[in-house]
């Protein structure tokens, strides 16, 4: 497997933390498991969440009941000006 190395800038208290945590031989390895669990997979097309995204912006009917409020709302509060005390 190919690889690449970053850079990162992290805070000094966080940095005394991993180094203290983690063995150097290690480090690479464990921000790695850390990555894989944070972020979201390579097909995103699967995300349960982007797939209801997805379906809400194509829904023309939620679309236009949401520009109707959208229209509705639009001024509210900024047509008159604070009252002062």
């Amino acid at each position: 497997m190919a690889t690449e190395q970053i850079l990162l800038r992290l805070p000094d208290h966080l940095v005394r933390r991993f180094k203290r945590a983690v063995p150097v031989r290690e480090r690479s390895a464990f921000v790695g498991r850390l990555l894989i669990e944070a972020l979201p997979p390579d097909n995103a097309d699967d995300d349960p969440l982007y797939r209801a995204a997805l379906l809400v912006e194509a829904d023309e009917a939620l679309n236009a009941e949401m520009a109707e409020w959208e229209d509705a709302t639009r001024a509210d509060g900024l047509d008159t000006p604070p009252r002062l005390p």
